[in-house]
């Protein structure tokens, strides 16, 4: 039984990205129940349609990527923060006439 794996079984990335205060209260259980507790935090979910039923019902204050999407960007992040070698300018010694 080594069948492709349904596709719901993808891994999603879910972040609060707006604040709770002024949203309804059903909004603000939701969040709550898919493990949000503060802005910029993150959790992660496998993709169920119930997961995706509740990140429906709040989609402006979240932000969701695949696991593979925010992989990718943290990598694009740390390649684009890396040290570098610094510039070396030599000058060639100006003749004096």
């Amino acid at each position: 039984m080594a069948g492709a794996a349904p596709a719901w079984t993808k891994r999603l990335v879910i972040q609060l990205v707006r604040g709770l205060p002024g949203t309804r209260i059903t909004h603000r259980g939701t969040v709550r129940a898919l493990g949000l507790r503060r802005r910029h935090q993150t959790v992660f979910r496998d993709a169920t349609p119930s997961i995706c039923g509740m990140i429906n019902q709040v989609k402006r204050l979240v932000s969701v990527e695949t696991e593979e999407m925010y992989n990718a960007r943290l990598e694009e992040d740390a390649n684009r923060k890396a040290v570098r070698p610094p510039h070396v300018i030599r000058h060639s010694p100006q003749s004096k006439q």
